[in-house]
């Protein structure tokens, strides 16, 4: 039956995917409707609805356009279960820009395998990272990507391998002019959003520690699942798989390194691991099983969500 629903890609799927994004929402922000008396609160809400609807759409683009996916919902769905496993990241903006962001960059890298104006793509790509480090700065580590991307497609151009630092100086002067208009201390705002801390003793309850005990569970499935048939996959799309399973992991590296570290920073992980299980959902396999997996992780996602209401 849920297979049914999202197994096509048409209008009225995608809308369900919105409308459940906006129940969800709004049933996290209704715990305190204080915002609802200051009208740049609440358009500060809608652009974070609009952000995290951004997000979804493109993470399905970025399946359907490149081949990883079939003509489905999927991995809009996902995406979407992934994100409510922790609520808190409905009020964390630089995270939601920051991994939007990301995201853009990961399009433009993934699209790289048509070898079809490489250079632009890497510098949107990086340029896209680096922005996105102003919000989050250990997302900075997706520039790994860039040249794991390099490495793949484009490497014998020698060019190719300094256009990451081209982008990097381009953002460095825009960072630098909204810092002397805005009058910020960009030395001490880069100093401390660059702390490292390695400690996971950030729970403040058992529902936290349980949310994220189920989410690395249903990674560490889908990943070792994607490993193991990972050489059945096409041979033209088993770079842009690599590079999903990369970001993936670049994603669990951001949360590792972060010092502001919360369950909502592993929002990185969101996107890619909504491919991987997409491209696992979508593999010939009895239909029962499909439903059972798709059923244990919507289970999994609506607890991890009302648990920490």
């Amino acid at each position: 039956m849920i297979t049914s629903v999202f197994k096509k890609s048409t209008p009225f799927n995608f809308s369900l995917v919105v409308i459940l994004m906006l129940v969800f929402f709004f049933l996290y922000q209704i715990q305190d409707v204080t915002w609802t008396n200051s009208v740049i609160l609440i358009l500060q809400k809608t652009g974070l609805f609009l952000v995290l609807f951004a997000t979804v759409f493109l993470n399905s683009f970025i399946s359907k356009k490149n081949g990883l996916s079939r003509d489905s919902t999927y991995t809009a769905f996902f995406t979407f279960l992934y994100l409510v496993f922790f609520p808190d990241l409905f009020d964390s903006p630089n995270l939601i820009l920051a991994n939007f962001f990301v995201l853009l960059a990961i399009r433009r890298l993934v699209s790289l395998q048509t070898l079809k104006e490489s250079k632009e793509k890497l510098f949107d790509a990086s340029l896209w990272i680096f922005i996105a480090a102003v919000f989050q700065f250990w997302s900075i580590l997706y520039i790994l990507l860039v040249f794991i991307s390099v490495i793949f497609h484009v490497s014998r151009d020698y060019r190719n391998w300094f256009i990451p630092f081209i982008a990097l100086f381009a953002v460095s002067i825009l960072f630098t002019a909204c810092s002397l208009i805005f009058d910020i201390d960009s030395i001490a705002f880069l100093e401390g959003s660059s702390k490292i801390d390695l400690r996971l003793d950030y729970f403040t309850n058992n529902y936290q520690n349980a949310a994220f005990a189920i989410y690395t569970t249903a990674a560490l499935f889908f990943v070792m699942l994607t490993f193991s048939n990972l050489s059945s996959r096409p041979l033209v799309l088993l770079s842009s798989y690599k590079k999903i399973i990369a970001s993936f992991f670049i994603g669990i590296l951001v949360f590792v390194l972060s010092a502001n570290k919360s369950n909502e920073v592993l929002v990185f992980t969101f996107a890619p691991l909504a491919i991987l299980t997409t491209a696992q959902i979508e593999l010939s396999q009895p239909k029962l099983k499909e439903e059972i997996i798709i059923f244990v992780l919507m289970a999994c996602s609506l607890f991890a969500f009302f648990s920490q209401l």
